[in-house]
């Protein structure tokens, strides 16, 4: 079925790599906080730390998911540690703010990350006041996407109705539980490598590579659909 806008009542972004560029490589700041967390933890060296590190993303979601099960490690100790980055990458995103404002209904982040980097993310994008809501790990009890859970949690707890909601994000396989619940998906393809893992065709409404772009047709097709006055 083709992506359809005027049903939408409810449009949820994924927050990292989808409301920035993956090209700022901000992630890579979070990666290199990740390794040495982990380093220390298990007294091993670089390269072992990064075994780990990914094992535990694919097989749980999260590499905090992996560590939690296997390791008792504290989420909070966790995230806390990993997103103690520099934002300076990062700038004021007018064009997006005036975008995001426009779309008729509510706009809520859902996040594997957890709220207080998830605002400062947004602050520093100049686009915190345009949500009007959050799903964080915390929200998630550290069952991250794709957990089905995690789909559920933000439903129930928001009060959306998946029918008339739309779910963008950038790693493809966190669109499947959300198309089960009867969400409409975007995939943001931003050709990285772990972008289109697991990636399911028949989940996916709509592939984008560029947010703003696609944000504009949709205002666009909308002001035909539901003129002003």
């Amino acid at each position: 079925m083709p992506f359809d806008p005027t049903r939408v009542n409810c449009w949820i972004f994924d927050l990292d790599n989808t409301l920035y560029p993956p090209a700022l490589n901000m992630f890579d700041r979070i990666d290199v906080r990740m390794g040495k967390f982990i380093a220390d933890l298990l007294g091993c060296d670089a390269t072992e730390a990064r075994r780990v590190q990914k094992l535990y993303f694919h097989d749980h979601g999260t590499t905090l998911s992996g560590l939690m099960h296997y390791h008792g490690v504290n989420p909070h100790e966790w995230l806390e540690y990993v997103h103690d980055i520099d934002l300076d990458l990062l700038e004021q995103a007018p064009r997006l703010e005036a975008q995001l404002m426009a779309l008729p209904g509510r706009r809520v982040i859902f996040t594997n990350g957890d709220a207080p980097y998830a605002g400062r993310v947004l602050d520093v994008l100049g686009i915190a006041h345009c949500f009007d809501g959050m799903w964080d790990i915390h929200a998630m009890e550290y069952r991250p996407k794709p957990e089905p859970s995690a789909y559920s949690g933000i439903v129930d707890a928001l009060g959306i109705d998946p029918e008339r909601a739309v779910f963008v994000e950038d790693s493809a396989r966190n669109l499947a539980p959300a198309k089960a619940l009867g969400m409409q998906t975007v995939w943001l393809d931003a050709a990285t490598e772990w972008g289109g893992q697991a990636k399911d065709d028949a989940a996916i409404d709509l592939v984008i590579d560029d947010l703003g772009l696609w944000l504009d047709a949709v205002l666009a097709e909308l002001a035909v659909t539901r003129p002003l006055g």
